[in-house]
């Protein structure tokens, strides 16, 4: 159990990190003047975070942590809250695009 706490805290913070700054070109309707390297660099940072690289390592993060489960090393609880959190990590565009469509927005 002692080596699977430094994994839960980096996966809990790699995750609230990369739902942060997901949720910052979300809000983002106009572009504010001078803001073009800003937004550009967001981009990127969200490109980076949900491209094939990332994709690949969320891929992996889920096979280890479920073998974790499996094996007896890692709480289920916190096991199920990695694999969901990686599931509104990569939906977060279709989820807020579905509350902006509910909204009339």
């Amino acid at each position: 159990m002692h080596g699977s706490n430094g994994l839960q805290r980096l996966l809990s913070s790699g995750l609230a990190v990369s739902l942060a700054v997901m949720a910052v070109p979300a809000s983002a309707q106009a572009d504010p003047q001078g803001s073009g390297p800003i937004v550009n660099a967001l981009s990127w940072l969200q490109g980076t975070l949900l491209g094939n690289v990332a994709t690949a390592v969320a891929v992996m993060a889920v096979a280890a942590v479920g073998f974790m489960m499996l094996t007896g090393r890692m709480n289920w609880r916190f096991g199920a809250t990695v694999i969901i959190g990686v599931f509104i990590l990569f939906g977060a565009g279709t989820i807020v695009a579905g509350i902006q469509s509910a909204s009339g927005g």
